[in-house]
Parts: C-alpha cells; structure tokens; sequence
C-alpha cells in the first residue's frame, strides 16, 4: 500500500475524531446557553417580584431612594437609642438619688 493511501484513512479519522470532540463541546456550551437563559428568566421574575414588594412595603423599588430610606431609619434608630439609653442612664441617677437619701 502506498504511504498516500494509508495516510488519508488515518486523516479521515483524525477529523471524524475532531469533529466529534467538536459536536461534544457544542452540545456542552448549547446546555450551557438553556441553563443561563432560565436562570436569567429566573432572576428577572425574581426582580420583578423584589420591586413590587420594595414598592408596596416602601412605596418606590428605586435602589438609590431605598438606600436613603434606610439611611434616615438607621439615623432615626440611633436617635431613638440614644434618648432610650439617656433615660436610663436618669432612672439610674434618680434611683442612686433616692438610695442615698433613704440611707442618709
């Protein structure tokens, strides 16, 4: 047999092996491009639902107006802990007051 003869048999088998390497990795990469479009179909109901319970409980689902609305609640917050933590802070003068003047 002549080297040209045996060589295209071993050609033809070489591109048949490529080529179904080729079709594996497509197959791989279209599962890929399905699971990427639902989860992003997925994501996007999911926003979707974020928004309307961010506006029903908040009245906007605007980032940037929820992100203000949270930073005035954790300022109105410590403003309400700092007045809670100072009428403690008087209940205990007023009890120490009382105290000292019951043993003295």
């Amino acid at each position: 047999m002549s080297p040209t003869k045996t060589a295209l048999p071993e050609a033809d088998a070489s591109l048949e092996r490529e080529l179904a390497g080729l079709k594996a990795s497509y197959e791989r990469l279209r599962d890929d491009k399905v699971r990427a479009e639902q989860d992003l179909s997925h994501l996007q109901n999911q926003l979707r639902e974020l928004e309307a319970a961010a506006q029903a409980a908040y009245g906007t689902s605007d980032p940037g107006e929820l992100e203000a609305l949270l930073a005035a609640k954790r300022a109105e917050n410590a403003e309400l802990v700092a007045a809670y933590r100072e009428h403690i802070a008087a209940i205990t003068r007023d009890l120490t007051q009382v105290e000292q003047d019951f043993e003295g």
